[in-house]
């Protein structure tokens, strides 16, 4: 679906998908906006497989925007939207069948999205952001630890030195809460989620 988010001298909203903040209650002035770079964005999921090991797959379609705002940080936000035909388990067998209408169902569901809805700041480089999370048509709240890994210019020179932000954030929700059933609990109810995400200010 995060290191020094919350810098000592500029605090910081903290997102995540991977990734992941509230809604302002009032104009966001001093806020900066931070599309994702897709190329350098991960949202991975890990399950367990019937108790003989867990099954790591990802997403390779992942796009996104953050706002950070440094003076108010429960201002910042962040949203993301991830196609779900981009599944992938590196197994096609395995990767038809997490698209089909016992899992995925990609053909009803096209996207899975997370909108933040609240940021807590837990410490100078970390928070915790609460978002509302949408797969099969169903919407949960979810809550993801994130650090800010690196906020600065970016080093290398093709990108001419722009400001990027890089986040990780993690959470772990169950795939029953959105009315994905299937062997449950032969294969695990449980999902890791990791997000790895980095993002340029616009």
């Amino acid at each position: 679906m995060i290191r020094n988010v919350f810098p000592r001298t500029a605090l910081l909203g903290a997102a995540a998908m991977i990734a992941v903040l509230a809604a302002p209650a009032a104009p966001l002035l001093a806020a900066d906006t931070y599309a994702f770079d897709k190329s350098h964005t991960d949202v991975v999921f890990r399950i367990d497989h019937l108790g003989f090991s867990d099954t790591i797959g990802r997403f390779n379609d992942a796009d996104g925007v953050i706002v950070l705002d440094e003076t108010n940080p429960e201002n910042s936000r962040v949203e993301v939207t991830i196609q779900a035909a981009s599944l992938d388990t590196n197994h096609e067998e395995r990767d038809g069948h997490l698209r089909g209408a016992d899992f995925f169902n990609v053909e009803a569901h096209p996207t899975i999205t997370f909108v933040s809805t609240a940021v807590e700041r837990t410490g100078d480089e970390t928070a915790t952001v609460t978002g509302e999370l949408t797969l099969l048509g169903v919407t949960q709240t979810v809550v993801l630890e994130t650090t800010l890994n690196a906020l600065k210019a970016h080093p290398i020179p093709s990108y001419e030195g722009v400001m990027t932000a890089g986040f990780s954030g993690t959470t772990t929700i169950k795939r029953s809460d959105f009315g994905m059933n299937a062997f449950v609990p032969a294969v695990g109810d449980e999902v890791a989620i990791i997000l790895e995400i980095e993002a340029f200010k616009q």
